[in-house]
């Protein structure tokens, strides 16, 4: 879920950034701004923006580091525990058994 609100909100920020700069050379004659004063007005914008996304990428960072697993390690079972799972026609291992038993195919468990 986490990634798809950072990927919304990344869509977004392109979005609005590639919004402003369209828009921007479409000034209305009734507009007494200088264009010194709206390119200000506008790199502000696009640093707050910039900040905000920053933000977002930087908080999703974190929690994915916190959900990552070590491909290398793999917990031990002890004698009966389950240490497989079927996935259809597969089966996937959930720990290894301790030494001198063996992971059943059909049961599962360690034996």
């Amino acid at each position: 879920m986490d990634s798809v609100k950072v990927r919304a909100a990344v869509y977004l920020g392109v979005c609005l950034s590639v919004f402003a700069v369209a828009c921007q050379g479409q000034v209305a004659s009734e507009n007494n701004i200088s264009s010194q004063e709206e390119q200000n007005q506008m790199g502000h914008i696009t640093r707050d923006l910039a900040e905000v996304l920053e933000g977002l990428l930087d908080g999703a960072q974190d929690n994915r580091i916190t959900l990552e697993k070590k491909a290398s390690v793999i917990p031990r079972c002890d004698v009966g525990e389950r240490c497989a799972m079927k996935h259809g026609p597969r089966i996937g291992r959930l720990c290894d058994c301790l030494r001198g038993t063996a992971c059943n195919s059909f049961f599962l468990r360690c034996y």
